[in-house]
């Protein structure tokens, strides 16, 4: 929910010292607990994303030791994945990489009969065109990228995207590391789609993107807020709830509805080719649609949970938040992240290209 595509491909090329390296996780079987559940878990997740209490809740109730290890783009979660073959046994990536994993042979068919809680779920939220009938992925947090300022530093107007050109924003934006949402940012300033394939669109927002530089401080997927709420920058295009969570340290900081539009995803829960250990990641997967813990994950990290239940008991202040959850008008102008295809090449390259120019 977090997070950008690279092509899978490429990660032919990884050693095996990546995937032996791969934090926490055990490459053996492990036998099993009375419940028929195996007694550890291999779980990789993006960062901050999952609060150590709830995987420690599981741990307690079934007797699992859950191997937690995080990654911080969808490109390096792919590599990993691609290199490691069964070493997860869950994972976590966005809805628009699903068909191209199920195409890869990445991802397998997840047994719902083992998901009760899947009845939780927004209907409106489930079926979706990247895996009809939720055969492989199950959704589990969503997000847009949005836009938030400290008017008490900056004393220009924020209403839009192209206000984050003005040379008096000079070292002072903070943006997620991510390929697709930033420049399907630069793509909706162009009056274009933020999925659009086209070569010369693309390259027009390439040469836009390079005139952004001098005003971005740094990419940062892992805790943009921290940049915000320290003073280090004071415009931040990131994920809503990073928004959201620096408006506790700063209650100043306004959230913008940009009149570009905003783009939005929803992450899913994966399992792997050749997981060890799959009738237990589908017990987690249950776990987590509990609307008490999916309620929980929220209080600590406020993406838009797709749970019905769930939604019933987290606080009326984070559901108003629309940096977190836009308003309904704003929702019937947000794109949705789409597989691209073989465009991913030239999004990489494309991104390559301008991160190298910083």
């Amino acid at each position: 929910m977090k997070k950008g595509f690279r092509q899978i491909a490429a990660v032919a090329i990884l050693s095996l010292s990546m995937v032996l390296t791969a934090v926490g996780c055990s490459s053996s079987t492990s036998s099993q607990g009375e419940n028929g559940l195996s007694k550890e878990l291999n779980v990789f997740n993006w960062s901050e994303y999952l609060p150590d209490r709830v995987i420690k809740g599981f741990e307690e109730r079934y007797g699992v030791k859950v191997n937690y290890s995080t990654f911080s783009s969808n490109e390096e979660m792919l590599a990993k994945v691609s290199a490691g073959g069964g070493i997860y046994d869950l994972i976590v990536a966005s809805d628009f990489l699903i068909q191209s994993m199920i195409k890869q042979g990445l991802i397998e068919p997840i047994d719902l009969n083992n998901i009760p809680n899947f009845k939780n779920l927004d209907p409106d939220l489930i079926n979706k065109e990247h895996d009809p009938g939720n055969k492989y992925s199950v959704p589990y947090m969503g997000n847009t990228v949005s836009l938030g300022y400290n008017p008490d530093q900056i004393k220009t107007s924020i209403t839009s995207f192209e206000d984050l050109w003005k040379p008096e924003l000079k070292g002072q934006i903070v943006m997620v590391d991510d390929q697709r949402f930033i420049l399907g940012m630069v793509l909706k300033t162009l009056g274009y789609s933020g999925n659009d394939t086209d070569p010369a669109h693309l390259e027009e927002a390439k040469q836009k993107m390079l005139k952004l530089m001098p005003n971005i401080k740094a990419f940062d997927s892992d805790s943009p807020k921290t940049l915000l709420i320290n003073g280090e920058v004071n415009v931040a295009v990131v994920w809503g709830p990073e928004i959201a969570l620096a408006q506790r340290e700063k209650p100043q900081i306004t959230t913008v509805m940009p009149k570009e539009g905003m783009m939005i995803t929803f992450d899913n829960l994966l399992i792997p080719a050749k997981a060890k250990h799959k009738k237990t990641a589908e017990a987690f997967i249950n776990y987590l649609l509990e609307p008490e813990v999916n309620a929980e994950i929220a209080k600590d990290f406020p993406y838009i949970s797709p749970n019905k239940e769930a939604r019933k008991l987290i606080d009326k202040e984070t559901l108003a938040n629309i940096a977190i959850y836009p308003p309904p008008e704003e929702m019937k102008r947000i794109e949705s992240l789409a597989d691209i295809g073989d465009a991913v090449k030239l999004y990489d390259r494309i991104w390559s290209e301008v991160k190298s120019s910083q």
